[in-house]
């Protein structure tokens, strides 16, 4: 068994690469955790993220990862840069002593997906992939019931991410909408969506996907469907498009079984729509406390999975998402584009 270092008798000095759009989520989770936490040092090419991440802070700003590992103290290093960055920026954090925090998708490709996990097991650093959606009230009761095993035999799962992401959200940055930095709609934004897939519902025996560039002038697709065999032998689909006019429309989930069906809807998995089982518990009472209003996709999870980090670094928990379980979902998404590319039905595991 692995042992790595803990924090006990002070915060946990935290740095954060790459001040953008998702940044605000990391640092206002830190915030909430200011007795464990101390934000450290902040890192960005851009001049102007940098500075206005340096005011929020009063961290110490970088502009170069390299320069930052030289000097800093910080225990952790968080990344959330572009995607296609993070196995190389992983491996030097790795290298330096430090744990990392990956936002996801932790890679664009598997193979860097098993260097960044390598990397980190010959340095003795753990590993975090961010998987926050599946810290949110609705999927944590969902996540119960099927442990519970409450559905009996789980015949057929459908996903949907109806959102929308305009022709300007992808040339607010040169690698928003490229192969080898983001991904596209699946990898990207629906990530978090495809993660549901094995955590939910288990492994997946085969895969079969179609993906389209239908309306944006972006190298990868905007728009995609997969069809999707467990190896429980359920049947399942997931739809997927930033193309929905006028604005962000659903992200849901339903699960139909033999003792049950439940759909989770709302805008990102945050209304309990239908909930119903033939067996009904006591804990069914609170379904219509677990919904929320939210105003970003993203939901309310971020805080939630720094509470499990900060447990783990005080040896007081095993993480809810290392590396290994960031894999997962990995997995799924580059057998997607495989299946996509090829025209073909592709078997997991893929081979290592």
């Amino acid at each position: 068994m692995r042992i790595y270092r803990t924090i006990t008798d002070r915060k946990i000095r935290m740095a954060l690469v790459g001040c953008g759009r998702i940044s605000g989520n990391h640092f206002g989770a830190m915030e909430q955790h200011a007795e464990h936490v101390e934000i450290a040092d902040v890192c960005d090419v851009d001049g102007r993220a940098l500075e206005r991440a340096v005011q929020r802070t009063g961290a110490k700003g970088h502009s170069s990862l390299t320069e930052m590992l030289a000097t800093s103290a910080a225990d952790l290093v968080v990344l959330a840069t572009p995607s296609g960055l993070h196995p190389e920026q992983t491996i030097e954090i790795a290298l330096s002593g430090r744990h990392v925090m990956t936002e996801k998708p932790m890679a664009t490709h598997w193979h860097d997906g098993l260097r960044m996990v390598k990397a980190c097991d010959d340095a003795g650093v753990r590993l975090f992939v961010v998987k926050q959606n599946r810290r949110n009230a609705t999927l944590q009761l969902l996540k119960r019931a099927v442990e519970q095993k409450r559905f009996g035999r789980i015949y057929m799962v459908n996903i949907n991410v109806f959102w929308t992401r305009p022709q300007e959200y992808y040339d607010s940055a040169k690698w928003r909408g490229t192969w080898e930095f983001d991904g596209g709609a699946f990898m990207n934004q629906a990530s978090h969506y495809v993660d549901l897939l094995d955590w939910l519902i288990g492994p997946i025996e085969s895969m079969q996907a179609y993906t389209a560039t239908l309306a944006r002038d972006i190298q990868v697709e905007d728009s995609g469907v997969l069809s999707v065999r467990w190896r429980s032998g359920a049947l399942g689909s997931m739809n997927v498009t930033m193309l929905t006019y006028p604005k962000n429309l659903e992200g849901s989930i339903t699960i139909l079984g033999e003792k049950g069906t439940v759909r989770v809807g709302g805008v990102a998995v945050n209304e309990i729509q239908h909930w119903e089982f033939a067996e009904p518990l006591p804990e069914d009472e609170r379904i219509a406390s677990a919904n929320y209003e939210t105003t970003s996709v993203y939901g309310f999870g971020h805080p939630l999975y720094y509470d499990n980090v900060i447990n783990v670094m005080r040896g007081k928990a095993e993480p809810d998402t290392d590396g290994r379980e960031g894999l997962k979902s990995l997995e799924v998404l580059i057998a997607a584009y495989l299946s996509a590319r090829d025209g073909r039905r592709i078997a997991l595991p893929l081979d290592y």
